[in-house]
């Protein structure tokens, strides 16, 4: 069949039009009862990237090296997982730190910070990779306008977003802000998720978290996440409290937050 005959035998979808406002996997088309080759290749292609992000690693040279150009202390930890096999598997030793990690942080003077960032892996340490630093430029500089203390940025391999509970906690941080790689989808493989908890401490669930997601050039963009986080740190250290309880009404106006 020449390539003229297959394009012909290819039906439009009466919902093409409504591709040009998503990136979702809709108005494929058809040809007869099925989906187009090409519509099905892509599928392939898409599951392979997001796969390929689950099993990606922290360019941990890049990262401090970017942490550093910003004036950021940083430390390395790792979590209890030994491996990606067993973070995947053993979700409950990605939200703990390990002994050599615990240790390291312990080392730190108390200094009773306002805010403790955390950069995590999480299911996809391409978004970190890509997004963590340019999310932090502008949110640093906001937080030190407000002079907010802070404590040394922490960056975890194998972890889960509790992890932040455990450092948060060692730090005696009033508030952590866990910038994390989020479950990768088949158009959104390196999206980037960030979750706030106040007074961090281990055995905490997810409704007294406050979680911003989809950080990424083509979803929330840089700059407006950091406003985000910012506004909810404000709003977090004056209501003294995170989670169900905590709205971000910083659309209404009533926010004005400087980057």
């Amino acid at each position: 069949m020449k390539e003229n005959d297959y394009s012909k035998s290819t039906e439009p979808d009466p919902w093409h039009s409504l591709k040009a406002y998503t990136d979702a996997r809709i108005a494929l088309g058809y040809t007869g009862t099925a989906i187009p080759l090409q519509e099905v290749l892509q599928f392939k292609l898409a599951f392979a990237h997001a796969k390929d992000a689950v099993y990606s690693h922290l360019e941990i040279n890049k990262l401090q090296n970017e942490l550093s150009e910003i004036g950021l202390a940083h430390c390395l930890l790792q979590s209890q997982a030994q491996s990606r096999a067993e973070y995947l598997q053993r979700p409950d030793k990605g939200r703990q730190l390990n002994l050599e990690s615990v240790l390291e942080l312990q080392k730190f003077e108390p200094t009773e910070p306002e805010v403790a960032i955390i950069l995590a892996d999480g299911l996809s340490a391409t978004a970190i990779n890509l997004h963590a630093i340019p999310v932090l430029k502008s949110l640093i500089s906001a937080l030190q306008k407000a002079n907010y203390r802070l404590s040394p940025v922490s960056i975890v391999e194998q972890a889960r977003v509790a992890i932040g509970d455990e450092i948060g906690h060692l730090l005696g941080a009033k508030i952590t802000v866990v910038l994390i790689g989020e479950r990768p989808g088949l158009t959104s493989p390196y999206s980037m998720g960030a979750y706030l908890t106040f007074t961090p401490r281990p055995g905490l669930t997810d409704e007294r978290r406050n979680c911003i997601s989809n950080i990424r050039p083509e979803g929330l963009p840089y700059e407006m996440a950091a406003i985000k986080i910012t506004y909810l740190i404000q709003e977090a250290l004056r209501l003294q409290l995170t989670g169900v309880e905590l709205k971000d009404n910083a659309a209404n106006g009533s926010a004005r937050i400087e980057i």
